[in-house]
C-alpha cells in the first residue's frame, strides 16, 4: 500500500514538472485547448506515442518518454495536467512573470 501511494506521489511530481515546462514556454493556452480536445481519446493517443516510441526515443531519453505515455493513458492525469497548468499560470501572473 505504501509503495502504491509513493508511486502516485512520484506520478504527480512528473506531471507537475511536465506542466511547469509548458507554462515556462508560454504554451498554456494551446496546451489546455489541445488537452481539452483530446482528453476523451487519451488512451488511443498514448498508444500512438508507444507505437512511435522507437523513433522518438532516438532523440529523447526513453525512460521518461515511456513513463509519460503510461501516465497519459488515464483521463484523470490529463485533467490533473490541465489543473496544474492553470494553477502555475495563475502563479506566474501573480508574481508578474510572463
Amino acid at each position: 500500500m505504501a509503495e502504491s501511494s509513493l508511486k502516485k506521489i512520484d506520478d504527480k511530481e512528473i506531471l507537475t514538472k511536465f506542466s511547469k515546462k509548458i507554462v515556462d514556454r508560454g504554451m498554456s493556452v494551446p496546451a489546455i485547448l489541445f488537452l481539452e480536445t483530446v482528453k476523451y481519446v487519451s488512451f488511443i493517443g498514448s498508444q500512438m506515442l508507444v507505437f512511435f516510441g522507437p523513433i522518438i526515443t532516438a532523440f529523447v531519453r526513453s525512460e521518461p518518454y515511456y513513463r509519460i505515455t503510461e501516465l497519459l493513458e488515464d483521463r484523470k492525469n490529463i485533467e490533473f495536467i490541465m489543473t496544474e497548468i492553470e494553477r502555475l499560470e495563475a502563479e506566474h501572473k501573480q508574481t508578474g512573470r510572463v
